[in-house]
């Protein structure tokens, strides 16, 4: 039997047999199941108000209606996309090479010569990330570039393996069937939980938890939880993807919001898929292609360092010189927004939004090693693995059996690629001593590979990464601000429902789009979440108690 306080948690839900086996769950029809617990794909209600297809002579949005971007990550290739199929002349601004920011991958030169390329963090496309995955149907209707990945195991330091393959879709099924068989919880350990604090969990609500749980560090509610050490680690790393790996600097309620959003409000499963080739190709080169056909006017190699107000009611962008528009979006990183509003006064006219950017935070960075060996690890381990208590290793991945630039290379030299991630690295410790942490853990979870040869490695550092410390809700900025003209989009902005890395990205990236298209009546396009509350949120009545 599942023990009390989660039993009474599940108690009203239906047509459960709580206390039988997994496949004693007894749904007449899957669709009436999904439809009673509100577990399905939504739109988002109000996400634009115009009537029109396209800006055209009429009123307000006449011809040469023109919008900035700034940035090309998801959130810039999101608002140039929904604005430039409506007609606006879009300029999208780069301060890098290419697209795709953090997303993107960078060449780099092996030892003989030849040329690769190499992701900055592992390119997983979760089957919650509806925006993402309507933006690459613009590129490939068929998403015939992603290869699923039906499994993808925590490995710990003691030999422990959790599985999520295989596990209900549909919430509370999913945490049931986990309970039943993670080696991270005991029954013992569920009998012990905190019941307050596990209805907050469950009952997640994207108003209520933040204003109850904003300003509590991640660490003191998983305290009050009563989890054991191994499950904290299961949350933070997995769940939350490791990029908070410090309870300490992460709020409850955004680690409550991570944890609703990969798990226990996604209707969609666990599984995701993986681009079989490397992201530049697969991605951002199709996308390039299609915005020049759209007639966007990509600008690489320039940065944005100013935007102030221009006659009328446009703004000035200055990127290698002065752009004029109607509308400007900017979809910089954290620091990239801080700097621009510094050299901006007109952006710091409205002093709320202005301390909001000021406020806003970065988690610590984190540290990628891929490693070129002359053998292959063992066929029977993953193609993906996340870490939990191995020292500083996050994850472990055999691009070889990924993508096909390193499955070419493999084939050609008989070796493998493989590449190690740790999150919240401090700058204080070196590549090499980071390195060789990583190369450590990596041989003692495959000792097969202690003897391998490295004949070529590449590090990674990412300086900084949006950052979701305790009581930074109230004062985030969100997409709209008091200039109308203005708009805000990236991983880091306040959304009205849950979402994650570059979902959030995207998602923010069309709502700073519809934004703008709402001032010129036009028909923006549609947003695609997950149910935003708890499973339990909804039912009426539902008492709990030690």
């Amino acid at each position: 039997m599942l023990p009390t306080p989660l039993a009474k948690a599940l108690a009203g839900l239906g047509p459960f047999v709580l206390d039988g086996p997994v496949a004693s769950v007894l749904p007449p029809k899957p669709a009436s199941i999904e439809s009673r617990l509100g577990s399905s794909r939504r739109e988002l209600r109000g996400a634009y108000r115009g009537t029109r297809d396209r800006v055209d002579r009429r009123g307000r949005g006449g011809p040469g209606v023109r919008v900035v971007v700034v940035g090309g990550g998801w959130a810039g290739i999101a608002a140039s996309i929904v604005l430039a199929e409506r007609g606006v002349q879009v300029t999208l601004v780069e301060k890098g090479d290419s697209i795709g920011g953090r997303a993107g991958a960078f060449e780099v030169r092996l030892e003989d010569g030849a040329s690769f390329r190499m992701e900055r963090s592992f390119p997983a496309i979760f089957p919650q990330y509806y925006n993402v995955r309507a933006l690459l149907r613009r590129v490939d209707p068929e998403l015939a570039s992603l290869r699923r990945l039906e499994d993808y195991p925590v490995l710990a330091h003691d030999g422990t393996q959790a599985s999520f393959g295989g596990l209900p879709s549909t919430p509370p099924l999913n945490l049931i069937a986990l309970l039943r068989r993670t080696p991270f919880v005991s029954l013992a350990d569920l009998r012990q939980l905190d019941v307050v604090a596990m209805r907050a969990l469950l009952t997640f609500d994207p108003q209520k938890s933040y204003a109850e749980h904003d300003r509590e560090t991640a660490g003191s509610f998983l305290d009050r939880l009563g989890l054991p050490s191994r499950a904290r680690e299961l949350l933070l790393r997995v769940f939350c993807h490791g990029a908070f790996r410090d309870a300490g600097t992460l709020s409850a309620a955004e680690m409550m919001s991570l944890l609703h959003y990969h798990f226990l409000g996604n209707p969609e499963g666990l599984a995701f898929e993986v681009p079989d080739e490397p992201t530049c190709d697969a991605f951002f080169a199709p996308f390039s292609r299609y915005l020049a056909g759209l007639g966007v006017e990509v600008r690489l190699g320039q940065k944005a360092t100013a935007v102030h107000a221009a006659r009328g009611d446009k703004l000035a962008v200055e990127a290698g010189g002065t752009i004029e528009a109607d509308g400007v979006v900017l979809a910089l990183d954290v620091r990239g927004t801080q700097a621009l509003f510094a050299a901006s006064p007109d952006l710091r006219r409205d002093t709320e939004l202005a301390e909001g950017v000021q406020a806003l935070c970065t988690s610590p960075g984190y540290f990628v090693l891929r490693l070129f060996l002359d053998r292959a690890p063992d066929p029977t381990r993953p193609a993906y693995a996340a870490v939990v208590g191995h020292g500083m290793l996050d994850g472990i991945a055999l691009f070889d059996r990924l993508e096909g630039e390193s499955r070419r290379w493999a084939l050609r030299t008989g070796g493998a690629v493989v590449q190690l991630w740790a999150f919240g690295v401090p700058d204080s410790l070196g590549d090499v001593a980071a390195s060789e942490a990583l190369r450590s853990a990596l041989e003692e979870l495959y000792p097969e590979l202690r003897q391998a040869t490295v004949l070529h490695a590449e590090v990674l550092r990412d300086a900084e990464r949006a950052g979701f410390g305790p009581g930074s809700a109230a004062s985030r900025p969100k997409v709209g601000t008091p200039y109308g003209n203005v708009t805000l989009a990236g991983d880091w902005v306040k959304l009205p429902f849950p979402a994650a890395l570059m979902e959030r990205a995207a998602a923010s990236g069309v709502m700073a789009a519809n934004a703008l298209l709402d001032r010129w009546d036009v028909r923006g396009e549609p947003v695609w979440t997950l149910p935003p509350r708890g499973f339990v949120a909804s039912l009426a009545g539902l008492r709990f108690g030690r």
